[in-house]
């Protein structure tokens, strides 16, 4: 028991490298987005399907990594709440300075959550089989991924449109039914996002259980599992920076 609760407690480091890279592309498509939307440079290609899908790969790393990591971590209910509170300080500000912008339940807010539902879920999450688990996830995750616009389905792919008076409330939009006039630059609800989460989850004991978890230890990419391992300040402060960055090159450059 206890070589598998140090197991459980190791970082690794392809896990970290592999989170590195996803936010090392969010800086990027941030400060392109900054680029666009703060600074006026019209750049089309930014507002066509490629775009979108770089977007959602970087946010489906992020969140199914998270979930992956989830029963790895120590003192889970301090981290959880920290991630939570940094989404609501994200969102406070934003809506506060930059309403245009605002970004109300982003992806901190949706980790955290997830990951304060999994301290008491887990013990029952668990007993599934996670080859199970981890198909079952990913099924529901593709059957509701167009909830935010409606219909149960995935882009379009649409299954059937759901209720209109599902759509009704700040607690509707939190579960993944945006009330009308709801507007964030960043959202991320709770369905169908949780079950990616959950599919990482399950990941992680699949490779626990055939014993895979050893070829997650090592990467030889340093500077990415740095990243990795300091995603949530570095999280916290890009955009600022960019900001700043980019204002004072705009300064030099009229």
């Amino acid at each position: 028991m206890a070589e598998e609760i140090q197991k459980q407690h190791k970082r690794y480091a392809v896990v970290d490298a592999v989170r590195g890279l996803a936010l090392l592309n969010m800086i990027i498509y941030h400060g392109v987005w900054d680029l666009v939307y703060l600074f006026g440079r019209d750049w089309k290609w930014y507002r066509s399907e490629g775009a979108f899908i770089w977007q959602q790969c970087i946010c489906w790393t992020f969140i199914f990594l998270a979930g992956l990591c989830q029963p790895m971590g120590r003192r889970k209910l301090p981290r959880a709440l920290l991630v939570f509170v940094c989404g609501m300080i994200i969102s406070l500000v934003t809506v506060i300075g930059m309403p245009q912008s605002q970004v109300v339940f982003g992806v901190l807010t949706l980790i955290g959550t997830c990951t304060l539902l999994m301290i008491p879920l887990e013990r029952f999450l668990i007993k599934c089989p996670p080859v199970i688990g981890m198909i079952v996830t990913m099924v529901l995750f593709i059957l509701t991924r167009s909830v935010n616009t409606g219909y149960l389905g995935f882009g379009q792919w649409q299954l059937c449109k759901l209720p209109e008076n599902w759509y009704c409330s700040w607690g509707s939009t939190f579960l993944g039914f945006p009330m009308k006039g709801f507007y964030s630059t960043d959202y991320f609800s709770l369905i169908p996002w949780m079950f990616l989460f959950l599919a990482g989850f399950y990941t992680y004991h699949l490779l626990q259980k055939r014993q895979l978890l050893a070829h997650l230890e090592k990467s030889r990419v340093k500077g990415l599992e740095w990243l990795g391992k300091h995603s949530l300040p570095i999280y916290m402060l890009h955009q600022p920076i960019l900001y700043v960055m980019l204002n004072i090159i705009f300064l030099f450059i009229k």
